[in-house]
């Protein structure tokens, strides 16, 4: 990897026009709407009184897999998303036009054969200028160690309360869930095609770690705020596992006021997928 390249470059704002149909389309890669008759689900799916589910700020003018590009040389097939976290300034509209402005803050090498891991921010505007989210995430470059670092990584959440989780949320994902969520704009083809999945050293191609956060998205929601997106306003995940579509995804919570913390396991498996949540909900 060129860290110097990485270090230098600036990223131009990117514009986008979205509609009611891309919210909707996000929403069912999230498996929203398999239960066609829970209004708690249609309000995301159906374009009466349409909501936008809050992750959705992830994806909002999104770069595309930008660190394909060569000038980069980032070893891309072994990419795997680290962490991701959100802050809601202000409720995501359902369709309407945003601004992202994106920066990589940092590069953390961890020294040849151990990787590196890149830290990036968006910030999400909306038409008028107003800040809609504040989007960060840390990417591990399994391929990347001995690079060289720059900028400062930020601190992440502590690790989950001892004992029994207060709540539980369980939600089944889709065969095809990663064909579905790729058509929000994440195209790395280890979700899609077997070979380039086979040569990250996976059996198969797995779902997008989004996708899982997305997934978490839900279960927050529809434990704590069922019908009211807006209360969720904050969200931090760090990926430990791949989930593979059609597995089922248990989220465990811990309750503390309006501060949530979770993990997100996959229940076939019974393995951690999802660890260190942390979400802010008003009105606990």
């Amino acid at each position: 990897m060129h860290v110097t390249v990485l270090r230098d470059y600036r990223f131009p704002p990117i514009e986008q026009s979205y509609a009611a149909k891309d919210a909707i389309l996000y929403a069912l890669g999230l498996g929203y709407g398999g239960n066609p008759v829970d209004p708690s689900e249609l309000t995301y799916v159906y374009e009466e009184a349409l909501k936008a589910v809050p992750s959705l700020c992830v994806v909002l003018a999104h770069p595309g897999f930008w660190a394909k590009r060569p000038e980069f040389g980032i070893d891309w097939v072994k990419i795997l998303h680290g962490e991701q976290s959100f802050e809601i300034h202000k409720p995501i509209p359902a369709e309407g036009k945003v601004r992202g402005e994106y920066e990589i803050e940092a590069v953390d090498d961890k020294g040849p054969e151990k990787g590196a891991i890149l830290y990036q921010t968006k910030r999400l505007f909306d038409a008028a200028g107003d800040l809609l989210a504040t989007v960060r995430s840390a990417v591990f470059l399994r391929g990347d160690g001995g690079c060289g670092s720059f900028g400062q990584a930020p601190a992440t959440p502590s690790a989950l309360p001892d004992g029994p989780p207060a709540r539980r949320c369980e939600i089944a994902t889709l065969p095809q869930q990663a064909l579905i969520y790729r058509l929000s704009g994440d195209y790395n083809p280890i979700h899609a095609d077997p070979a380039p999945a086979l040569k990250a050293g996976f059996p198969r191609p797995i779902l997008h770690g989004l996708c899982t956060m997305g997934i978490a998205t839900r279960a927050l929601i529809q434990t704590f705020a069922p019908g009211e997106p807006e209360r969720l306003r904050s969200m931090f995940v760090r990926f430990s596992k791949p989930v593979f579509p059609g597995e089922t995804i248990v989220t465990e919570f811990y309750v503390d006021g309006e501060d949530v913390r979770f993990r997100c396991r996959v229940k076939e498996r019974d393995i951690v997928v999802l660890d260190r949540g942390r979400a802010t909900i008003r009105g606990l």
